[in-house]
């Protein structure tokens, strides 16, 4: 193993893409690669050391998924079973079909629905049902009471027929939290973070928090942004870098624990639950939270060839979807050069886990800059990360 290639990647992205990044890899269970480059915060040239803590946005979900899984093992569920079991507000849901008109909906949201984004729920950040939790419950949007709203909104099709991006994993930490009878976040470090040893895992940011956060910037291109004197932290290859508040727009109050978007972590620490992913579920300090078995399914397509033309990200060519991942299908068209059944996801801010059960292979990535240009570098990280491997 040579990571070089990944070591100099990194670096030219941080000369003219991103502000400042961090990595840690796995193999077999042991740390290979760490390595920091750039700013965590550009205008004070503070430089980046990997142990900041960020935002990670939607690489929150496949923490979500296992946590979800754990209770599936147990047999609480199975995977069609409906969802109105768990949260009674879904038993009776209407969709909008492609005319505008409500109707009734047929089929009912299952748990493989939650899991695998075919719900027919959206990711409209404020409907009117989540304004009205917001008043019904002053503020405050516990998890399971706030996601129940939810069930008052049309669906955007029927359950189980299309892929749509959603609140879906949100709704799956409030079935967790009613399965468990504890707080999402505390079930969360009790049974996932804990046992395998995954320090700094926050879901809202506190006192403490906030000295050890990256500062988070968003990429705006000419277009996008009014170019004025002190409005631009720094200048991008096609762009600008414009700092940003800590702020997550996905949180809906202080005991609302979001599955999808929630996590505020660093990079060494949430690598090892990766790596505890690419090995069985057995983490670096010998304790397992999940069997090898439901990695296997978690990671094979659930997605039907309809779904799948839903499921057509640029930066995702060439993969499927399964339990809350995306997974390789088609090497070929994904241009990849790792082995099938590769699986991981990526974040609002440029965080991405890469998780290789085969080659007991992990990694953990992040920049902190909101529009983190997915397209372009996470195609090339993974690529870069096997010719490492294989060197």
């Amino acid at each position: 193993m040579d990571f070089t290639y990944l070591k100099n990647f990194m670096d030219r992205l941080t000369m003219d893409t991103v502000p400042g990044n961090s990595v840690v890899v796995y193999h077999e269970n042991k740390e290979v690669f760490r390595y920091s480059a750039g700013y965590s915060d550009v205008e004070s040239k503070t430089p980046m050391t990997g142990d900041e803590l960020l935002n990670i946005y939607s690489c929150s979900k496949p923490a979500t998924v296992v946590a979800a899984l754990q209770l599936y093992e147990k047999g609480y569920f199975l995977l069609d079973d409906p969802l109105y079991e768990f949260m009674p507000q879904f038993r009776e849901m209407y969709v909008r079909d492609e005319s505008g008109e409500v109707r009734k909906a047929t089929t009912p949201i299952t748990m493989r629905h939650l899991f695998t984004m075919t719900s027919g729920l959206s990711y409209d950040k404020y409907p009117p049902s989540m304004l009205q939790a917001d008043k019904d419950t002053n503020g405050q949007m516990p998890t399971v009471a706030a996601l129940g709203y939810l069930a008052q909104e049309p669906l955007a099709f029927e359950p189980g027929s299309h892929w749509k991006y959603s609140l879906s994993h949100d709704v799956l930490a409030a079935v967790v939290e009613a399965i468990s009878g504890k707080r999402f976040s505390k079930y969360m470090t009790d049974e996932v973070f804990a046992p395998i040893g995954v320090k700094d895992v926050y879901y809202h940011q506190t006192e403490e928090t906030l000295p050890r956060m990256a500062s988070q910037y968003m990429f705006k291109t000419d277009e996008e942004i009014e170019i004025s004197k002190g409005q631009i932290s720094s200048s991008g290859k096609d762009g600008y870098w414009e700092k940003q508040t800590y702020e997550n727009d996905l949180l809906y109050g202080p005991e609302y624990d979001s599955g999808g978007a929630g996590i505020i972590t660093s990079v060494p620490e949430y690598a090892k639950f990766a790596s505890c992913l690419a090995n069985g579920g057995i983490a670096p300090n010998g304790e397992q939270i999940l069997s090898a078995g439901t990695i296997e399914l978690l990671r094979t397509n659930q997605l039907s060839d309809t779904q799948l033309k839903d499921f057509n990200w640029p930066q995702l060519t060439g993969y499927g979807y399964g339990l809350g991942v995306r997974t390789i299908l088609d090497r070929a068209a994904a241009g990849f050069n790792g082995p099938d059944g590769e699986f991981g996801w990526g974040g609002a801010a440029g965080a991405t886990i890469s998780v290789d059960p085969d080659s007991k292979f992990s990694y953990f990535y992040s920049h902190h800059m909101l529009i983190p240009k997915e397209e372009f570098y996470q195609p090339r990280l993974r690529n870069i990360a096997y010719a490492c491997l294989y060197r």
